[in-house]
């Protein structure tokens, strides 16, 4: 780093600090008498003056004389830049050798008259003749010192023989090239931030405009001018590159420099420029002739002329040309006449369509003849959103509003109206647009219900509760969706319309998004039984739906061949129709995992998943990113559980969806305490209680999710009894009613565990088979090893090892064949001692080496610490004093009570505590000694006599 200073932050260029540090010590040898020539060369727009203000600045700094001209396209006076230059020098001290020297005698010698002083000459490919020869001479001789040169250019409109000159220098070392290259995504925001450019939605995370300058970034290809006209434009990631932002104006103003190019044009150059414009870049030269209406010689000609301006130049498209930047093809389409416009996107339109070209394409060309011709634009454009909407919603829904608000008196009542309508609607809310979305279906449904058929009385009722669902209002979208059903016979007709098959997902949705599985699932399973006239998407819809709820319902005789069959469906589906109905993939990804099939589900939770930051699509996100999460969870994927868990919270905090971001707190609480050990376990608590006291009332999808997670992380953290308060309250009772019958068992065994450390023993023991009485009656495989496990515990703490011992080992090979990993090494950790005492120190110390392979690999330091722990009791090291040692008054007498069969409230009237309190102190109690519950503390006091 050099120690000259350079210009301020506010001031130099963003993402140039190695050449504003070579350009310092260049100020700093002329200083020292040592002359030179800086050449700054590159592209237009990448950054050649901004270097040549700071080289000026730097001068200034180090009070260096300057003397700063510009190069005027198209003036042809002799020597003009030289000239501009030497007045500039004049108006400063001189020696008195140079007072009153005509320009004449010096003109070629700027050696002389600009000795001293930084001389810096900006847009030298547009300097006449003389001064070209003059900078030639001057390059290629002996620099005199002091006299720093600086010259900035674009090389390909530079003339040849001072590129040759500046070429020969850079070999030679006598000549030090600059060329900047595109700056990066953290140039950008700082840039964006120091302008103040507004970037979207004000609830943006750090991460959210991290990611817009990065998309930003790649859009102005790095380039600083581009991205200055980009970010006046008001630039938006869903409407790029068919427009630059939603501010014309501030794009036109921010111009200015280009627009003087543009103006520069022959009359015939800027026709073919404004042709090409209209048809967007890339474009064929023949197509530009048709527009243009120049003829195919006339526009090569023009195009040639373009192309050494540097407007345009080859594209990698069948022969094809573009646009410099695409934003040079929007300034020079708002450049063009109006009249103009409407001739030339009609004339592009009609070739479009002879071609046999997409509705995209035509689409673009006539959303600009809604003034000229609004029937014809609005039909293209309606047929252009129904091929986008999938891909592309918002620019279909900017489309189908723009054509229902032009379209004639004649056909404002009419039904291809009300279709445009429906469609609007329906782009509306993949885009995100929902009050929107919502406040159209309503009118829809107020103002033409009498007119409308019964299959677009469906339709709309269809997208009406699809609105209030997205907005969470789940009470209002069933009881849309149920109004309309009303109207459907029972049982249901043979066919079932396709607009009718519409309507009963949206109804299965909102029941099972809320949580109320029961109410759908008649009506699911009846509709999937139906031959129905809807696509092979739709009925795959229904028939996850169907599964789904089966599933829920603890059926999982009907889950388990339906689940499979479905995926196969979904499977066999392109990306578009899988995802047409958005939550299809995450509810099959949780269908998928609830049946522990978390290979299937992690792989259909993930297809074709957009980046956090996608805008319009965030509502649609939470599900499957919460599915995803919870996937990576059980899979040991702690660092991307916790990612997408934090993803979650970011999108779902602005949209007010609480109980996602309570379930995702939950995972994430739950990976934080796997992943980092007993030194966080505080943090993860911290989170179990933020999460837990922000639950709202109820018990619908994902706070039901939430709560075995809450109570696992308080258990993985040490608090039993937090594990159990929040089972208890969550689960409705002792037997956990409110859990979803899939899940009962482990959370039953969860609950054993904790009672367990809080010392009744007894009442575990009934725990324990309940649920297994729940897990053969599901045959689940891991609900089965969570069961063994809690067994294994009850064994254990009776002394029945060898018992114990196999239940332990049972349980970790069906963790294993689940891709448990993390959950496989925890049981092998914890049956250690059990190990020991059946089989020997050599086999208890095998598996815990197996167990700290794994937990290395996986990033779970708990295990880690636990095999730690464990290795040093077992070895006879474990502390090297008496545990007791460890503890204050307070905590010994609590440890010694605990390590008895009191249970906490006991402990807590024996010692005039609050239960709260005792419960405090154990967990401390846990971390000073490394123990991860009561049973393991009794375990160790006893062995320490």
């Amino acid at each position: 780093m050099t120690a000259e200073p350079i210009p301020a932050a506010g001031e130099r260029p963003a993402g140039r600090e190695a050449e504003l540090s070579l350009l310092a010590r260049t100020v700093a040898a002329l200083r020292d008498g040592r002359g030179s020539v800086v050449e700054i060369t590159g592209e237009p727009g990448i950054g050649k003056t901004r270097l040549a203000e700071a080289l000026v600045a730097l001068a200034t700094q180090q009070t260096v004389p300057v003397v700063r001209a510009h190069a005027i396209r198209g003036n042809t006076t002799p020597f003009q830049v030289l000239r501009d230059a030497w007045e500039a020098r004049r108006a400063q001290p001189r020696p008195e050798s140079d007072r009153g020297m005509p320009f004449g005698e010096v003109r070629d010698r700027p050696g002389e008259w600009a000795a001293g002083c930084v001389l810096v000459l900006d847009d030298i490919h547009w300097c006449d003749p003389d001064s070209a020869a003059v900078l030639v001479r001057l390059v290629r001789s002996v620099v005199p010192g002091p006299f720093l040169l600086a010259l900035a250019h674009r090389p390909g409109q530079t003339a040849p023989e001072v590129r040759q000159a500046l070429e020969d220098g850079v070999r030679a070392g006598t000549v030090t090239r600059f060329e900047p290259g595109p700056i990066d995504p953290e140039a950008v925001a700082s840039l964006l931030a120091r302008w103040g450019t507004p970037v979207g939605r004000e609830s943006r995370t750090p991460a959210e405009l991290q990611e817009f300058a990065a998309r930003l970034c790649a859009a102005a290809e790095g380039n600083p001018r581009y991205l200055r006209l980009l970010a006046a434009a008001a630039w938006r990631p869903e409407h790029w590159p068919d427009r630059p932002g939603t501010d014309t104006i501030g794009l036109l103003r921010e111009a200015k420099p280009l627009i003087a190019e543009l103006d520069a044009l022959s009359p015939q150059a800027a026709i073919t420029a404004s042709a090409a414009a209209v048809l967007g870049s890339p474009f064929r030269p023949q197509d530009v002739a048709h527009v243009s209406r120049l003829g195919l010689d006339s526009t090569l000609d023009a195009l040639a002329d373009l192309e050494r301006a540097e407007l345009v130049r080859s594209a990698d498209w069948k022969g094809g040309l573009a646009f410099r930047h695409p934003v040079i093809g929007h300034v020079a389409h708002e450049q063009a006449g109006v009249s103009f416009r409407l001739r030339a996107h009609r004339r592009a339109l009609e070739l479009i369509t002879d071609r046999g070209g997409r509705a995209r394409e035509r689409a673009r060309h006539a959303e600009h003849l809604l003034g000229a011709d609004a029937a014809l634009a609005a039909r293209v454009l309606a047929e252009g959103a129904a091929e986008i909407t999938a891909r592309e919603p918002e620019t279909a829904a900017h489309w189908l509003r723009s054509a229902l608000e032009s379209l004639p008196d004649g056909e404002k009542d009419s039904p291809t109206r009300t279709e445009m309508e429906l469609a609007c609607c329906r782009a509306l809310i993949a885009s995100g647009q929902l009050h929107e979305a919502r406040t159209r279906a309503h009118e829809l449904l107020a103002h033409q219900h009498a007119a409308l058929g019964e299959r677009q009385l469906f339709q709309a009722h269809a997208v009406c509760a699809n609105a209030e669902r997205q907005l969470g209002r789940y009470a209002e979208a069933a009881a849309i969706a149920g109004a309309a059903l009303g109207l459907l016979p029972r049982p249901l007709p043979d066919p079932l319309s396709a607009e009718a098959v519409e309507l009963i997902i949206e109804y299965g949705l909102v029941h099972v998004l809320s949580g109320a599985h029961s109410q759908a699932r008649d009506l699911l399973r009846e509709a999937t039984r139906t031959p129905s006239e809807a696509d092979g998407a739709d009925r795959t819809v229904l028939r996850v739906l169907n599964a789904l709820c089966a599933t829920h319902a603890g059926d999982l005789d009907e889950a388990g061949d339906e689940v499979p069959r479905c995926a196969r469906l979904v499977d066999a589906l392109p990306d578009p129709l899988a995802g047409r109905t958005p939550e299809t993939l995450a509810l099959l990804g949780s269908a998928e995992l609830y049946l522990e099939r978390f290979t299937d589900a992690a792989r259909h939770l993930s297809r074709g998943l957009a980046p956090a930051d996608s805008g319009p699509q965030r509502p649609i996100l939470l599900h499957r990113l919460l599915g995803l999460a919870t996937a990576e969870l059980w899979t040991g994927r702690l660092d991307a559980s916790q990612r997408h868990a934090r993803e979650v919270e970011n999108l779902a905090r602005p949209l007010g969806v609480q109980p996602a971001v309570t379930l995702a707190q939950a995972i994430r609480a739950t990976a934080l305490v796997w992943a980092r050990g007993r030194q966080y376990a505080d943090e993860a608590v911290a989170l179990v209680e933020e999460a837990t006291s922000a639950t709202p009332a109820g018990h619908g999808w994902w706070t039901a999710s939430a709560t075995g997670l809450l109570a696992q992380a308080r258990l993985l953290a040490g608090d039993a009894a937090g594990c159990r308060r929040t089972l208890l309250e969550g689960g409705g009772g002792k037997r956990l009613p409110r859990v979803r019958p899939f899940s009962r068992p482990l959370l039953l065994t969860l609950l054993a565990t904790a009672t367990l450390d809080c010392g009744d023993r007894e009442e575990a023991h009934r725990l324990v088979r309940a649920a297994e009485a729940e897990a053969d009656r599901l045959g689940l495989p891991v609900q089965e090893a969570y069961v063994r496990c809690a067994r294994a515990q009850l064994h254990m703490t009776d002394g029945e090892h060898d018992a114990a011992a196999k239940l332990f080992e049972l349980a970790a090979e069906a963790f294993r064949l689940a891709d448990m990993p993390v959950q496989y090494a925890w049981t092998l950790a914890t049956g250690a001692r059990s190990f020991h005492e059946a089989h020997g120190p050599a086999a208890a110390l095998g598996h815990l080496d197996a167990t700290e392979a794994v937990a290395r690999a996986h990033g779970a330091l708990l295990v880690q610490e636990r095999v730690t722990d464990t290795r040093a009791e077992l070895s006879g090291d474990a502390l090297g004093t008496h545990p007791l040692g460890l503890l204050s008054d307070r905590e010994r007498e609590i440890a010694e009570l605990a390590a008895t069969t009191l249970r906490t409230r006991e402990i807590a009237e024996r010692l005039f505590l609050s239960p709260r309190t005792v419960e405090t102190h154990l967990s401390r109690i846990y971390r000073k000694l490394g123990v991860p519950s009561r049973l393991a503390l009794s375990d160790l006091l006893r062995r320490s006599g």
